[in-house]
């Protein structure tokens, strides 16, 4: 099934995509944790009246599920959740987020993959974690949009990644939102003031990097590893691998910064990015 007849007729606009930081956990559900998150709570909430309309569907590309060989595409149509983190109060292991699936969706992003060389699989027992139930709660809290999540490659090839987003880029002009989930900095064991220095180097390279030049621009984010702090940044890169899917799917389009912060977590320089107008 072909989403823009389904789709498309809702808008001519082209959607932009995004990279955003998800924060920690489940922080929303959590009193004391939110206080920490007013800004990038703020600059989630912003995003639906950025767009001007409500999506057809989200496709989140998150952070939380790694695949190897072929992406997952979550293709339930009443997607479970998935607590995937630990330490929090047990409430938080109760939440429902029941936003619906879009098994079309699912069928849509599949054929665009796998037209472009790229394997991938439909998975009808993924459920939503919490890169994409919490971002979608501030966004949507009446859960009304439907959502399909779309896994990384475990290897994290920013080329891969980048492949990936240009393959899914027709999905913008069929009213589909495309989001990447993660965080610009992701070193859970300097997340205090020894975070500081190397979040906003990495952070101030990053920022650099997005204001290039398109092929400038693409060159510097796929060769990453030599920003500084970069392996300071990312121990393990999957909190920044979603970032090449929003980029590859808008890679000629400028990008703005949508969140910025230096006291993420207390301490951390954090950011989040749109792509496109």
């Amino acid at each position: 099934m072909v989403l823009g007849a389904t789709y498309a007729d809702d808008s001519k606009l082209t959607l932009p995509t995004y990279f955003i930081s998800h924060g920690g956990g489940p922080w929303p559900y959590v009193p004391e944790m939110r206080e920490g998150h007013e800004r990038l709570a703020a600059s989630l909430r912003a995003i639906p009246y950025q767009l001007g309309r409500r999506p057809a569907a989200i496709l989140m590309v998150s952070a939380h599920w790694e695949t190897e060989g072929s992406f997952g595409v979550m293709s339930h149509p009443a997607p479970a959740m998935l607590y995937d983190y630990r330490g929090f109060p047990p409430h938080t292991y109760r939440i429902q987020y029941p936003a619906p699936g879009s098994p079309a969706l699912a069928d849509r992003v599949a054929q665009l993959l796998a037209s472009a060389g790229l394997p991938a699989h439909l998975d009808p027992d993924r459920g939503f974690d919490h890169g994409t139930f919490v971002p979608a709660y501030v966004m949507y809290p009446h859960a009304d949009v439907p959502i399909v999540q779309l896994s990384i490659d475990k290897n994290h090839d920013p080329v891969l990644h980048v492949a990936m987003g240009r393959a899914l880029a027709p999905l913008r002009d069929e009213n589909v939102l495309i989001m990447g989930s993660g965080l610009s900095y992701h070193n859970l064991r300097m997340l205090g003031p020894q975070g500081a220095e190397p979040s906003a180097l990495f952070d101030a390279w990053l920022q650099d990097a997005l204001r290039q030049p398109a092929a400038e621009r693409l060159a510097l984010i796929e060769q990453w590893e030599h920003a500084p702090a970069a392996r300071i940044a990312h121990a393990r890169e999957d909190h920044l691998i979603p970032l090449m899917t929003a980029l590859g799917a808008a890679e000629n389009e400028p990008s703005t910064c949508v969140y910025h912060e230096n006291t993420a977590f207390g301490f951390i320089t954090a950011s989040s990015f749109r792509f496109g107008r």
